[in-house]
């Protein structure tokens, strides 16, 4: 979850990656890439427009509307593709994402009253893990109680 407010809410899927290479794409950023360095799927809306995450060593306490990085949680932000590497201060891993996932206002609050998604805190090293596709069992085994149980699910359950 990127934005939350009273006008709705924005998010990235940080476990789909794709087949698109950053590398040719969004090349000034490679270097920084998390691997697997490709483009992930970020969600359904806007799906030709790129959001990037990055990670930083030690977030400033003062950074302001200007800065080329802004925090979002801990050492997690969001990154201005516009500015080059250098430009953001401590930068040691960044991810790109095509589109994201949208709720307009309410939306969201009533999916979470359905119970329709699992809330968790998330953990300084998901969204660079470099195993994107097990993330979903890596997040479920920090869970505790019956949350933390799931982790033992099949991919899929027709198998089970």
């Amino acid at each position: 979850m990127l934005e939350h407010g009273p006008e709705g809410a924005l998010g990235v899927v940080i476990n789909r990656p794709s087949r698109l290479p950053v590398a040719g794409t969004i090349d000034e950023w490679v270097e920084f890439t998390a691997s697997p360095t490709t483009v992930f799927v970020g969600g359904p809306v806007s799906p030709s427009s790129v959001i990037a995450l990055a990670a930083v060593d030690s977030p400033s306490s003062d950074f302001d509307d200007e800065s080329s990085w802004n925090r979002i949680v801990g050492r997690l932000g969001t990154v201005d593709l516009e500015a080059t590497p250098s430009d953001v201060e401590g930068l040691e891993a960044v991810r790109m994402f095509a589109g994201y996932a949208g709720w307009e206002a309410g939306q969201l609050e009533a999916e979470l009253a359905l119970d329709s998604w699992y809330v968790v805190d998330v953990g300084n090293e998901d969204l660079h893990d470099p195993n994107p596709e097990e993330l979903w069992w890596t997040v479920l085994s920090r869970q505790p109680g019956e949350l933390g149980h799931l982790r033992n699910y099949p991919e899929d359950p027709w198998v089970n």
